[in-house]
């Protein structure tokens, strides 16, 4: 495995200012920023999982047990009717309905500001957004998952949304568990534990309530009190637990980092260009990004911007005529492909700014992905080098690529996805996507790995990937490393339910990266077809992949044109990244 070679920093013609730590002005390390941040990935994932549970209990596991006994469960809540268990369930379910959640929402958090002589705003703003996030997550539910009701007896008139999930129960419990926290953490009565826990009390009984009533199968309603739970989790986490209460910051932020930036006395040697995606990055954006290398000594950067026909490639080409000492690329994957594919051997550092929709580059390298927090920690660290990959095939000129490239499921996943499906939801539209493309035929492939034997696969998709990790912390493959010097391969073909449930329990548990043998000594027997595994890895430093049929293919998360062929190498130690100190 190649070593990473060390660099020396660039040099610095004045002494470093020892009072003051770039990057820590007012203006970019408000609560507000920080917790709006944290809330805002982890309610994506919220909405992933959430979606991602129900598009699988309404699909590929739906005929499975317990699921394929949910009906018995509503029938026999049928059968139990009688005139006063009516009246009293429709009490429960009307506690946890749109009108009652907001009602009680308002006024707690309207007292909790007014009454007491200091104002609780922390307790209100977590209560408000607790409740909030639970609402606008299970409007990307409703909107993503169709589900009809049961086939009993409904009291309630149903409402246009779908069964799956129950927004009864995923509002009472945001509500309800919200005030057993303040409850258990602002009352100072000995009853507190005893008023807690009947307000945990209230999401149970509305959960039986929608039950009883024939409105929601029972996975609806356990879907709900998780959907709420998360919601309470991922605010209590960003709100209460590290007291970042989102406050607005100071009027004058913008005037104190300045005059943090200019009182800096140290100065980095050195042209720095800053590549720029104007799609995904405004002018506040790029303004404070501006203020970050100012604080870091690299004044009068030149910010530059890519087009529909350069989507950064050129951009870092003139940096590298130009003599650039550090190349910044704020964007998505494809505009860090880009740049990497021009500053690959070059030596030219590139600090890796996250702005796009999947990021998966920086995150499998650590960075922070708020934007002006990658820049600051990537500045604040040191230059490392990593592998790239290399990849042509038929009709596919050669070209790099930094995360993973592939061909069938995944490509067609990508090609499924509209722009406004991303910028909407985010990273999570993929998700939907694949739902999408879950019915195209299985592919059949050769693969030769490092002048191995040939082996012949069917496949969902194949992967070729330097890092492992993709949005939501998803381990594809799990032993991939971008400074390992290899590459790896994975070949996903489940068959039916049992074979997808297979393939994700195979990702859940991971696989275990050491030892970490050659491709040479990995390859099973050359007439091995892999029957009944849903998912197989290899590791090499050379590989072609021959289809069948032609086949949609990727790079980076960009589809590219169709192809029988796949032919990709590693590029060891051949992009200089800049990196928090300590970085894995």
């Amino acid at each position: 495995m190649p070593t990473a070679l060390p660099e020396r920093p660039a040099e610095r013609t004045t002494e470093p200012h020892a009072a003051s730590r770039p990057g820590r002005s007012p203006a970019l390390t408000s609560g507000s920023g920080r917790a709006a941040v944290r809330i805002g990935v982890l309610t994506v994932c919220q909405a992933a999982l959430m979606v991602g549970f129900g598009l699988l209990i309404t699909g590929p596991a739906r005929g499975i047990w317990p699921l394929s006994s949910e009906d018995n469960v509503n029938e026999g809540f049928e059968h139990l009717r009688t005139r006063a268990l009516t009246d009293a369930s429709l009490i429960a379910s009307e506690a946890g309905s749109t009108a009652t959640v907001v009602v009680i929402t308002v006024l707690v958090c309207l007292g909790l500001i007014l009454i007491p002589r200091l104002p609780k705003w922390r307790e209100a703003v977590f209560l408000a957004v607790s409740v909030s996030l639970q609402a606008l997550v299970f409007l990307v539910i409703s909107a993503s998952v169709d589900r009809d009701r049961p086939n009993v007896n409904h009291l309630d008139a149903s409402p246009p949304t779908a069964s799956y999930t129950s927004g009864h129960t995923g509002a009472a419990t945001a509500l309800y568990a919200g005030l057993a926290v303040l409850a258990l953490s602002r009352i100072r009565s000995p009853w507190r534990k005893a008023v807690a826990g009947l307000l945990l009390l209230v999401p149970l009984l509305v959960a039986v309530a929608r039950l009883y009533r024939g409105m929601h199968h029972p996975t609806d309603v356990l879907s709900g009190l998780l959907n709420g739970a998360l919601s309470l989790l991922i605010s209590g986490r960003a709100i209460m637990a590290d007291g970042n209460s989102p406050t607005p910051p100071p009027s004058n932020a913008m005037d104190v980092a300045l005059k943090a930036a200019e009182e800096r006395s140290e100065q980095v040697a050195g042209h720095t260009v800053v590549i720029v995606n104007p799609t995904v990055t405004d002018d506040a954006e790029r303004e404070i990004l501006r203020l970050v290398l100012e604080q870091h000594g690299h004044h009068s950067a030149e910010f530059v911007s890519t087009t529909a026909d350069d989507p950064g490639g050129g951009q870092a080409a003139a940096a590298v005529r130009d003599g650039a000492s550090l190349v910044v690329v704020c964007g998505g994957d494809g505009t860090v492909r880009a740049a990497a594919d021009v500053l690959a051997g070059t030596g030219v550092p590139l600090a890796l700014v996250p702005c796009g929709t999947g990021n998966l580059l920086a995150r499998n390298l650590g960075l922070p992905l708020a934007p002006a927090n990658a820049l600051d920690a990537a500045l604040s660290g040191g230059p490392r080098r990593i592998d790239l990959g290399r990849i042509e095939g038929d009709s596919l000129p050669a070209t790099h690529f930094t995360a993973m490239s592939g061909a069938g499921l995944d490509a067609a996943m990508l090609e499924n996805t509209g722009d406004h499906a991303k910028s909407i939801i985010g990273w999570p539209a993929y998700v939907v996507a694949g739902v999408s493309s879950l019915r195209a035929p299985r592919m059949s492939v050769a693969i030769r790995l490092d002048n191995g034997p040939v082996l012949h696969r069917t496949a969902r998709m194949v992967l070729l990937a330097n890092i492992g990790s993709v949005q939501g912390g998803a381990a594809l493959i799990p032993a991939a490393e971008p400074d390992d010097g290899l590459l790896d391969l994975a070949v996903f073909d489940p068959h039916g339910p049992r074979g997808w449930l297979r393939a994700i329990g195979v990702l859940l548990r991971g696989r275990s990266k050491s030892p970490r043998p050659s491709a040479q000594d990995s390859f099973p027997p050359a007439d091995s077809a892999g029957a009944g595994t849903p998912v197989e890895y290899f590791t090499f430093r050379h590989a072609e992949l021959r289809f069948a049929s032609v086949q949609p293919r990727e790079i980076d998360g960009d589809p590219v044109r169709p192809g029988r062929l796949l032919i990709a190498e590693v590029r060891p130690g051949a992009l200089t990244v800049l990196l928090p100190s300590g970085g894995e």
